[in-house]
């Protein structure tokens, strides 16, 4: 998958930033509060050069400390808002949620591949008592949702030989992780051009996936919805609230 700095000139490259953020994203909820070293190993830094970088952060107010361990402060979650109040996407389609999750009586998403992760950048309908995965701005593996395996089946075949090389994380009995049942889905995926995940990540949960194209046909995002699975049978949902997922992509197809 291309990024912006596969082609950045070595001139513009400024490493203090990349070594900042990439310290930023070694605190996880299994890593909330680190060591310099910690930190360090887990970003490929020195402990004195992590040090430095996460004094500098408590500094700015995006760390804390008590001398020892250091945390994450609210103030990072500016840095996902940013992007949440200036990107283009997420304005666009959140009239079109409103009326898939008032046409379905779900809760809609859309959500973009980063890396092998799918974030949610925008939703609309009811809160339930669901996994906090399916939070607005919240990032999940790929292969635990539909919208992700969607977005995966819909990429080059580099990126996904290099996705399957990597364990997949198991998040309950039903996750599927083994290469070639993966590959399977992804083939479906691709064929039917929308996909259905069912306790992939939540045991109680089923998810109903197409992808967003933009008027040229690339694809940009997935649009999906997220409902209770002991409610009525699999093949029953997807008649409800397929229909009513691909008109509303083919819509903003011309807006994209």
């Amino acid at each position: 998958m291309t990024t912006t700095h596969d082609v950045l000139q070595p001139r513009d490259w400024i490493a203090g930033l990349d070594k900042g953020l990439a310290l930023i994203q070694t605190f996880d909820e299994a890593h909330s509060r680190q060591t310099a070293t910690q930190a360090g190993q887990r970003a490929g830094l020195t402990r004195t050069a992590a040090r430095r970088y996460l004094l500098t952060l408590q500094h700015l107010g995006f760390a804390a400390s008590d001398g020892k361990l250091f945390w994450l402060t609210p103030k990072v979650m500016r840095l996902g808002q940013a992007y949440l109040e200036s990107a283009r996407l997420p304005r666009l389609v959140q009239p079109s949620l409103q009326r898939v999750a008032m046409g379905t009586q779900e809760i809609s998403f859309v959500s973009v591949l980063d890396g092998f992760d799918v974030v949610y950048v925008a939703r609309n309908g009811q809160n339930r008592s669901m996994n906090t995965s399916f939070a607005l701005g919240a990032r999940v593996p790929a292969h635990t949702t539909a919208a992700g395996l969607l977005l995966m089946a819909l990429q080059d075949p580099q990126a996904v030989e290099e996705w399957l090389a990597k364990p997949l994380q198991v998040f309950s009995s039903y996750t599927i992780t083994d290469p070639a049942r993966v590959r399977g889905e992804l083939k479906l995926a691709r064929e039917q051009d929308w996909f259905l995940s069912e306790r992939q990540l939540d045991l109680d949960y089923r998810g109903v996936a197409v992808p967003l194209r933009d008027h040229k046909g690339q694809v940009l995002a997935a649009l999906s919805v997220s409902m209770p699975i002991g409610h009525e049978r699999s093949d029953n949902a997807v008649q409800r609230v397929l229909p009513v997922l691909r008109e509303t992509a083919q819509s903003l197809r011309q807006l994209l």
